[in-house]
């Protein structure tokens, strides 16, 4: 390589220059454009949501955390209306793979009269959810989004499940077949403490579920049903407050998000289900304790 006036560059220049390009090919030319990152990022938040949402661990917790590191874009609204809307797809899934079990004019008889009854306790262990939601919506959003409320509930949550699973078990556990208005409307009352970001609404309507006297299975599948409306409803809420105004890329990210999500959240179900046939909770609330102690370790060293 020459330079100047015909004189020949010293060798240390010419390593310098190969160096340099080296640098640049692994920087610039194999380093994945911004576009490509916000997609990567949408996959992996989706796929926190959809493993999440239905384990007795927090979704909302897992995302207030995750959305630190997987950034999407430089529009918080939008990163927000993301996070939302993700949550259709999951309950998609829950309607899919109950379709039989939840869909009254797919059958008749008496089991179409046990379906009308059931979405009856349904709506009836929403209610309490609804209100409290729409009182405390903003306040608990401007309070308690952040990491230390969310490490406490992931606390107290994990060592609630596993003293619900370690405590004796007395008399036979009630199915859904045996639920009434006021069992139902009890257990919608737990799931009000969902509300805290961090508590898992799940997880807190299965142990209220199971403290009121279901059985683990029955507990963890009006769980499920329950989530239906529930998570409609406070969905809705969100996207009436935020819009829906989207520029074609960001309909293309979400997209990307719902599909990933509905998709990680069936398949998480189908799992789930077959492992609390066998097993109990207390894994889950060890995991919740770890995490827990994970994050206040980083508040801690000022990570998050």
């Amino acid at each position: 390589m020459r330079c100047g006036r015909g004189i020949e560059n010293p060798g240390w220049v010419r390593r310098f220059h190969r160096s340099l390009g080296g640098w640049y090919h692994r920087r610039i030319v194999l380093r994945p454009e911004p576009n490509s990152l916000v997609y990567l990022n949408a996959i992996l938040l989706a796929l926190v949501e959809g493993i999440t949402e239905f384990i007795p661990v927090s979704s909302t917790g897992h995302l207030i955390l995750a959305e630190k590191i997987f950034v999407l874009t430089g529009d918080p609204g939008f990163n927000n209306a993301f996070l939302v809307i993700i949550q259709l797809p999951a309950i998609l899934s829950v309607v899919v793979y109950f379709w039989r079990d939840l869909w009254p004019f797919s059958t008749s008889g008496e089991k179409r009269t046990a379906l009308y009854r059931l979405w009856f306790h349904i709506v009836i262990a929403v209610l309490p959810a609804v209100g409290f939601g729409l009182l405390f919506d903003d306040i608990i959003e401007r309070h308690l989004f952040s990491p230390r409320p969310v490490a406490a509930a992931l606390l107290v949550g994990g060592v609630a499940l596993i003293v619900i699973e370690k405590r004796p078990r007395q008399g036979v556990p009630t199915t859904l077949s045996g639920l009434t208005p006021a069992l139902a409307l009890y257990i919608g009352l737990f799931q009000c403490l969902a509300l805290v970001p961090g508590t898992s609404r799940s997880g807190a309507t299965i142990v209220g579920a199971m403290l009121l006297g279901l059985g683990r299975a029955s507990a963890a599948e009006f769980s499920f049903f329950l989530a239906i409306p529930t998570m409609a409803g406070a969905t809705a809420l969100k996207l009436l407050k935020g819009g829906l105004a989207f520029t074609p890329e960001q309909w293309s990210i979400l997209a990307l998000g719902s599909a990933v999500s509905f998709i990680s959240a069936y398949a998480v179900i189908h799992l789930y289900l077959g492992y609390i046939r066998k097993r109990d909770f207390v894994i889950f609330g060890y995991y919740r304790i770890g995490l827990a102690a994970v994050i206040f370790a980083c508040v801690w060293l000022g990570w998050i």
